[in-house]
């Protein structure tokens, strides 16, 4: 049965939280302000239809995603000035965190319209909510770049935060996204979530190096995932002279590079990458000083 429209009011932007993967997931206040708008702006139609379809709701929907975000939202823009009441809807959870609705809510604000927000599910909370990290404070990365270059760089620049991290990844990468985290902020603990609230739902707990070697035994990782890793913790290891060793011992005896060493210490004693490539250049060079003294 329809739910009755709520008060909808003319020239005005809604951003309305959809279910990230169970139907039921959507609030009463959602429902009614999608039964009321005169249009609905959706990142996929087809998915965005079967959940209006469930709660008995009809409405015009729009296309409104990456490939034409910008002259879409020149246009709904219009049909607001014109009185009109919009909802943009993203495939699953809040639009505009990492998914499209940024440029119409910023042309909205800038054209002096009403935007108003309908919250309700959003991924990354859900995740913090059941991961047993901390959750005092967390700073939500989104998607880190695909460029390995570029990817390093901002991880390196998180490696100090103190606060959790939070990742959303295609299950086609998040193995790299993890290797890459390994070497720029050391085997931290963390929690990779996949298809939540979905049958299949999954959290893996433990230590990145561990929910590596998880995803290493399976033929394929499947659904969407939301991966959240520990921050820093900011002190010094208590096992820094067995590090030292360890390290002086395997740059002095073992053929493997100094960049296999650092990689394999890096994970082994939880330490990001370049802490222990400083301690085995401070190594090196103490070697070499050692050998030029002996020499004269």
């Amino acid at each position: 049965m329809p739910i009755p429209p709520d008060d909808i009011r003319p020239g005005t932007l809604y951003v309305v939280a959809t279910p990230i993967g169970h139907p039921d997931d959507i609030t009463l206040r959602a429902l009614k302000v999608l039964a009321g708008v005169e249009i609905i702006a959706a990142e996929d139609t087809r998915d965005t239809g079967r959940l209006l379809r469930r709660h008995g709701i009809t409405g015009r929907l729009v296309a409104y995603h990456d490939h034409n975000e910008t002259a879409r939202a020149d246009e709904l823009i219009q049909r607001l000035h014109d009185g009109a009441s919009v909802a943009v809807v993203s495939d699953a959870g809040t639009p505009t965190v990492s998914d499209p609705g940024y440029r119409i809510v910023t042309a909205a604000i800038a054209a002096g319209l009403p935007v108003v927000p309908v919250p309700g599910v959003s991924a990354a909370v859900a995740a913090l909510s059941v991961s047993g990290l901390a959750t005092d404070a967390f700073t939500f990365i989104g998607f880190a770049p695909r460029r390995t270059a570029s990817r390093q760089t901002l991880l390196e620049r998180l490696s100090s935060r103190r606060e959790t991290l939070v990742f959303y990844e295609s299950p086609r990468r998040v193995s790299g996204l993890i290797a890459a985290l390994m070497e720029a902020l050391g085997d931290r603990p963390a929690v990779l979530a996949r298809e939540m609230t979905k049958p299949y739902e999954e959290f893996l707990r433990g230590s990145l190096s561990s929910i590596q070697a998880a995803l290493e035994q399976r033929p394929a990782v499947r659904g969407e995932v939301t991966l959240l890793v520990a921050g820093s913790d900011d002190t010094e290891p208590a096992n820094e002279a067995l590090l030292e060793k360890s390290l002086a011992e395997a740059l002095q005896k073992r053929r493997d590079t100094t960049s296999d060493i650092v990689r394999e210490m890096a994970v082994r004693f939880g330490l990001p990458r370049k802490t222990v490539y400083a301690l085995a250049l401070k190594i090196r060079r103490a070697a070499a000083n050692d050998e030029n003294k002996a020499e004269t």
